[in-house]
């Protein structure tokens, strides 16, 4: 019987880490959503395209891209893009790539039919609100603006300072959440895990507690 866990939650709340070891604890597939929508903004950026060009244009160049996932690698148009994916410019912009409702019609159909008929575990904004709302779990995992900013910053991806990334994630939080398409918010029957106070070993197995006994081997 396979299943589908959805965890949904603000940028940097760690849902990409946390999704990953749950599903090699679970020995499920894992589908990061988030890289799916930071390739199609490097594709637009690297075309020399921003948030005013005419939708049409936007649509258009949609059409040409193909999104695979290998190895935990994303390929875009068959190349690696792993690693280019978390830069500032990438981050500074993929708000408004995501709230295009093409954008957002073309990647949940193809994230519904990747996770077809196999348990999967998928993270992002909208997966038990939009993508599978009938989860069998779903989770909103979050934490305080400065938590997930330091974290952030740890992480060696950006140039900016820790007040910096704060004011950025903080901005970005308001933008997903008050979006017309598929704002950010915690799904319906969806458990609200904060981790300000948690470390990654600690979210994990809270969230292993929340679920089943069947479902955790």
């Amino acid at each position: 019987m396979t299943y589908i866990i959805a965890i949904d939650g603000p940028s940097g709340s760690g849902k990409s880490t946390v999704s990953e070891i749950l599903a090699k604890k679970l020995n499920i597939e894992y589908l990061n959503t988030g890289l799916m929508y930071r390739a199609v903004t490097k594709y637009f950026l690297d075309k020399g395209f921003g948030e005013n060009t005419d939708d049409k244009i936007l649509k258009y160049l949609l059409d040409e891209i193909t999104i695979d996932f290998r190895d935990n690698k994303l390929f875009l148009n068959d190349e690696d893009v792993t690693d280019r994916l978390r830069n500032d410019q990438v981050t500074a912009n993929v708000s408004w790539v995501s709230a295009r409702d093409y954008v957002r019609e073309k990647m949940v159909d193809l994230q519904r039919k990747i996770a077809e008929n196999t348990s999967f575990i998928l993270d992002g904004r909208d997966i038990g609100s939009v993508v599978f709302p009938d989860a069998k779990y779903k989770f909103y995992l979050t934490a305080s603006a400065l938590t997930r900013a330091k974290r952030r910053f740890d992480q060696g991806e950006s140039d900016m300072t820790i007040e910096e990334i704060e004011k950025a994630i903080i901005k970005r939080d308001d933008y997903d959440s008050n979006r017309k398409v598929s704002p950010l918010k915690v799904a319906e029957g969806a458990i609200v895990v904060d981790s300000s106070n948690l470390n990654i070993d600690q979210t994990v197995n809270k969230i292993l507690s929340l679920m089943g006994k069947n479902d955790v081997l």
